[in-house]
């Protein structure tokens, strides 16, 4: 290993003149230090940091059209995100599905995500947990299982068809859980339709069940006759679970520490919005999902939306590590990912302390 100054040029030793001594033995020091940091390196299973690069000259964000994704699209529709990022240029992008946004993330097209707890997890397992980090909560709640009326209980399900949004997504993950443990694995056809599409198919006979996030399982029970066999709630402590999270590039965050923070104050601006003024809330929200979508939701759709859903910044880390054991349930994993390292909640919780405001527990996710 070669010794560097502090502006990183390389340091010969054996050229310096005996007046320079002193300053060879400084070098010398410094080149015993960075041996002993590189030894702290290869046994740290965390990459050393990136150096602080200043403020992004973009932030490219993800998020969905969906109602979990509430804090997100009162963000954008304010232009919450984009006062606080200041010369920094926001470029949001509209995803579908969780593994989608992805797929974007860990090929270098996407800085920062809302996503789905479930796709969050395989994010930093599919980069041995080195490519995201777990920054913030945004939505609990806000998932269920809607049936056909003549589905009275979980073995109705036998020979049915169950849809959900796509393979691998938080509530695929969920229903394949909970059928396993229902002993309905294998006994039920699950396949995966846009939300859009599966509200087409529920209405011409074509599925039976949907397991699904809001606003869409709000508008299979009241558009298409649909009942709620299983609200996803049910199945947590006090009926809090992650639905939907803030990830962002490691790479991002490392180099671009203070953009990250402007970004969750907006954040955390988008959900005192959301929380101190529902009905101004919902209007903004359902604005939003109508430029996005072409069509707005029906009030009393909008209405039954937000009440299954909280919006908060925590991202109730102490739930991650059985949503990973639950992937190995579903038959989605081998293995239940580590979560162990995936959370940095140090940023939130600085612009949660400047705001006057509790901080959210990592609940053991932000050490290896």
């Amino acid at each position: 290993m070669v010794a560097r100054t502090s502006e990183g040029f390389p340091v010969s030793i054996t050229s310096f003149r005996p007046a320079r001594v002193l300053a060879a033995s400084a070098a010398l020091l410094s080149l015993v230090a960075a041996v002993a940091g590189c030894s702290r390196a290869d046994s740290d299973e965390t990459p050393a940091a990136s150096s602080d690069k200043g403020p992004a000259t973009e932030l490219r964000l993800g998020y969905f059209p969906n109602v979990t994704h509430a804090a997100a699209l009162i963000g954008l529709d304010k232009g919450l995100f984009s006062k606080e990022l200041g010369t920094t240029k926001l470029v949001p992008t509209k995803f579908n599905a969780g593994p989608e946004a992805v797929g974007a993330l860990l090929g270098g097209s996407l800085d920062a995500s809302f996503i789905g707890s479930g796709p969050a997890i395989n994010a930093y397992a599919k980069s041995n947990g080195e490519a995201v980090r777990l920054i913030a909560g945004s939505t609990s709640g806000g998932a269920q299982l809607v049936v056909r009326p003549t589905i009275t209980k979980p073995e109705d399900l036998a020979g049915k068809t169950v849809v959900t949004p796509q393979l691998g997504n938080t509530q695929d993950v969920s229903l394949k859980k909970w059928l396993a443990e229902k002993n309905l694995t294998g006994k039920v056809k699950v396949t995966n339709l846009e939300n859009a599409q599966t509200l087409d198919a529920f209405k011409n006979g074509e599925v039976d069940a949907a397991w699904l996030p809001e606003p869409w399982s709000s508008r299979l029970v009241l558009d298409a006759g649909a009942k709620v066999l299983l609200d996803e709630a049910e199945l947590w402590p006090d009926g809090k679970f992650p639905t939907t999270v803030l990830i962002v590039r490691t790479q991002f965050l490392q180099e671009h520490p203070e953009s990250v923070k402007q970004l969750l104050t907006g954040l955390v601006a988008a959900i005192d919005f959301s929380n101190t003024d529902k009905a101004a809330a919902k209007t903004v929200v359902n604005d939003q999902l109508k430029e996005l979508t072409g069509k707005a939701l029906k009030p009393a759709v909008i209405d039954r939306a937000f009440s299954k859903i909280e919006v908060t910044a925590d991202p109730i880390a102490a739930q991650f590590p059985q949503l990973a054991k639950d992937q190995v349930t579903a038959g989605i994993a081998k293995e239940a990912p580590s979560v162990s390292g995936f959370a940095d909640l140090g940023p939130l919780n600085d612009v949660l302390t400047k705001a006057g405001k509790p901080t959210v527990d990592a609940a053991g996710l932000d050490t290896k």
